[in-house]
């Protein structure tokens, strides 16, 4: 449940949305910006939890095996962690909208993002009897990330964008080294199981 937990909460990436959440809620004033902030980690979460406990069923209904998923995870994780190591000029997330954010993109995709939808679903689909776990695992990750992201301001004083892009950078090599064994894990799964 730990290490879930800490995959997470690496995948969920608090420290290096840092930078961005604070770009997009600059414009509000503070009452405003906790307000917006809370919604749109309880979005993010309700998100998460519906993949965990209905990505199972999503695979189910579209055909997918366990293997695709758990190599697409990895091929998505690796791309993330490859744009944390190597930001693009226009952000992790490409470019963002001017105005309140709403769902889109703090919600979804800088938190519940296309690679934590993919582990939840892997995690539950994989082993589906651990769900009440997962979700514990979840929450840890989920309330750790909200703890940094309610910090956001505080944290950018004290530590400066440097030690956060480093921070990053640093996830995103975790993130990277991740995503090679999910990839190997539903690769080595698939020509076990393949058909002759």
């Amino acid at each position: 449940m730990i290490s879930a937990a800490l995959l997470l909460f690496i995948i969920l990436d608090p420290l290096g949305n840092v930078p961005v959440f604070l770009s997009l809620l600059r414009t509000l004033p503070p009452e405003r910006q906790r307000i917006v902030l809370a919604r749109e980690l309880l979005i993010a979460l309700g998100v998460l939890m519906l993949f965990l406990w209905g990505g199972k069923y999503a695979l189910e209904v579209m055909h997918l095996r366990q293997e695709s998923v758990s190599i697409a995870g990895g091929i998505v994780l690796f791309l993330i962690g490859i744009r944390m190591i190597f930001p693009p000029p226009e952000g992790l997330m490409g470019e963002l909208p001017d105005g309140e954010p709403f769902i889109v993109p703090m919600a979804i995709p800088l938190v519940a993002g296309p690679s934590g939808m993919a582990a939840v679903m892997l995690m539950g689909s994989e082993d589906p009897g651990r769900l009440v776990d997962w979700s514990i695992a979840l929450m840890m990750a989920w309330g750790a990330t909200a703890a940094i992201l309610f910090a956001a301001p505080l944290l950018y004083r004290i530590l400066g964008r440097r030690v956060l892009t480093a921070v990053e950078r640093l996830m995103g090599m975790l993130l990277v080294a991740i995503s090679v064994q999910m990839f190997l894990d539903g690769l080595g799964t698939y020509l076990q199981f393949a058909p002759p």
